[in-house]
């Protein structure tokens, strides 16, 4: 219970400092969007750096010459845990929003740092604001934002891979990108596996080749998911 205690104390300090950086964010991006997405890029990282180093996290990464340095992509990997967010998103080498549930927009404070780093909420239970958010997506990437998925739609209870939801390929063929799979391994161990305890865990995280939708023929665009699911499920060790 040491590490949640401490992480606990660091999160609200974390939480406290970080107002008058918001404030500071918010008339930033009245002049220039792109410093305040790379500041609030660089916050976030240091706060999910340090959430790693108290969580006794030891990483390891694989496949990280993979990513495009000139182009923003869609990352789309599995789903485990709470941790998944925090061991990946401080790898992003440039301004990147996850596609999150839209529950999450009531939590203070979380809320409004996912704002600033590009984070879309989605609507799951309505479709039409559903097409709305992967519009808005494909929209990102095209302006240099790429964007982090996880298909499944939730976190998987017994580390297997879930049944992806096909909407969010989308996002990749409307703004012709790179996909990128990823696979994680051993998030689950940190914190959901013995809940509400922390353990110190290895977590490895493996980065695929690009799949690049460019060009791709409509009959291509149909077997992404599965494509996509069967890399990260050997990606991920499944």
């Amino acid at each position: 219970m040491v590490r949640l205690i401490l992480l606990a104390v660091f999160l609200i300090i974390y939480f406290l400092i970080s107002l008058p950086i918001q404030l500071a964010e918010f008339i930033i991006e009245k002049f220039n969007m792109n410093l305040r997405n790379k500041s609030s890029l660089a916050f976030v990282k240091f706060g999910l750096i340090c959430v790693q180093f108290i969580s006794g996290i030891k990483l390891e990464v694989n496949g990280y010459e993979n990513i495009p340095k000139n182009e923003a992509v869609l990352f789309i990997g599995n789903h485990t845990s709470f941790y998944d967010i925090i061991v990946t998103y401080p790898l992003m080498n440039r301004p990147t929003g996850f596609v999150a549930k839209k529950e999450i927009q009531k939590i203070p404070f979380l809320s409004w740092w996912m704002y600033f780093v590009n984070c879309i909420f989605l609507d799951r239970k309505d479709p039409r604001k559903g097409l709305q958010s992967v519009l808005d997506a494909a929209d990102m990437i095209k302006n240099g934002i790429s964007v982090f998925l996880f298909p499944e739609g939730t976190r998987s209870k017994d580390c297997k891979l879930g049944e992806f939801k096909d909407g969010g390929f989308k996002i990749a063929t409307k703004a012709k990108c790179p996909i990128i799979p990823v696979g994680i391994q051993g998030t689950y161990n940190v914190f959901e596996r013995q809940f509400p305890r922390i353990k110190s865990s290895k977590v490895i995280v493996n980065f695929g080749k690009p799949v690049y939708t460019e060009g791709m023929e409509r009959s291509e665009t149909k077997q992404l998911p599965e494509m996509i699911k069967t890399r990260i499920k050997e990606l991920s060790n499944q």
